[in-house]
């Protein structure tokens, strides 16, 4: 809890004004109702963001093994890409050459 605090970079005075203003806006009775969706809210965003993270996670690993990382096909293209940025360095130059 102290983490989302530095975060926020508010300090324990702050909170402590925080919480009587809302004392004094909301009263007593409305205090617990609105920390609890307060507290739905942030399980709500963590339960995405988790879900988020599954979802990239299991992406990554669909395009490891189809790209097959262990094997020929990532080599394959490795050398591509490598021959790809050898050819545009050369036309680079070429260019260069001519407009000089």
């Amino acid at each position: 809890m102290d983490m989302l605090f530095l975060f926020f970079d508010i300090s324990t005075g702050e909170i402590f004004i925080i919480l009587i203003v809302a004392f004094l806006i909301f009263g007593p009775s409305r205090i617990p109702e609105i920390a609890r969706k307060i507290g739905r809210g942030m399980n709500e965003i963590r339960r995405a963001s988790d879900e988020i993270k599954r979802e990239i996670t299991r992406e990554t690993d669909k395009i490891g093994k189809d790209l097959n990382v262990d094997g020929t096909n990532f080599n394959e293209f490795k050398d591509t890409a490598k021959d790809i940025k050898e050819g545009m360095s050369k036309f680079g130059k070429d260019v260069k050459k001519g407009t000089d």
